[in-house]
């Protein structure tokens, strides 16, 4: 009798350790950090198709927004796209010959660098614009609650220039670790 309320005993104490760490994991994977495929060439040369990352959806909970932070964010294609914050609310924002300018200033982008060494057609890797060209956007100043994203693969990414500005709810979480393929892990900028 005593052998059998052992086992019992013994076998709820493993139950209640497997559900807990069944919750835990569940919490880790859906509240902090999620996996996430790149999908398409909108980010290259900074990120790969099939590169898989871990996506923190905790810091942009506490934290600020940054320019350049790349995010993973709820598409109104009913898809998760992964694109690199250019304009924060507030800012004023064009392209102008292949130069980005916030609120009038030249800002350099050097993640870009390589890309634009690698353009042999004589033309440019982003085209002008201004904000004014966004659909969904108001004006020349990203209104509060929003961000204005690109891919760093400008001639081939379909961003704020033709989804429009993005709002900060519909932001998952930030990214910036490749941890698959293992010759490109490690983090990104």
């Amino acid at each position: 009798m005593k052998k059998e309320k052992k086992e019992k005993n013994e076998l709820w104490e493993w139950t209640k350790a497997l559900v807990i760490a069944f919750v835990l994991a569940a919490g880790i994977r859906y509240l902090l950090f999620t996996p996430i495929v790149v999908d398409g060439e909108s980010m290259m040369p900074t990120l790969e198709n099939g590169d898989r990352m871990i996506v923190n959806r905790f810091g942009y909970h506490i934290g600020d927004i940054h320019r350049f932070d790349i995010v993973v964010f709820h598409a109104p294609e009913k898809k998760d796209y992964i694109k690199r914050i250019i304009g924060l609310p507030g800012d004023r924002l064009m392209y102008k010959d292949d130069q980005l300018y916030i609120n009038g200033k030249k800002i350099a982008e050097p993640y870009l660098k390589k890309y634009k060494e690698e353009i042999m057609d004589g033309g440019t890797l982003t085209e002008d614009f201004s904000l004014r060209d966004t659909p969904n956007a108001k004006g020349d100043t990203i209104p509060d609650g929003y961000v204005f994203v690109m891919g760093d693969n400008r001639r081939y990414s379909k961003d704020s220039r033709h989804i429009g500005i993005v709002p900060i709810s519909k932001i998952i979480g930030k990214t910036n670790v490749v941890f698959w393929p293992l010759d490109q892990m490690g983090k990104v900028k």
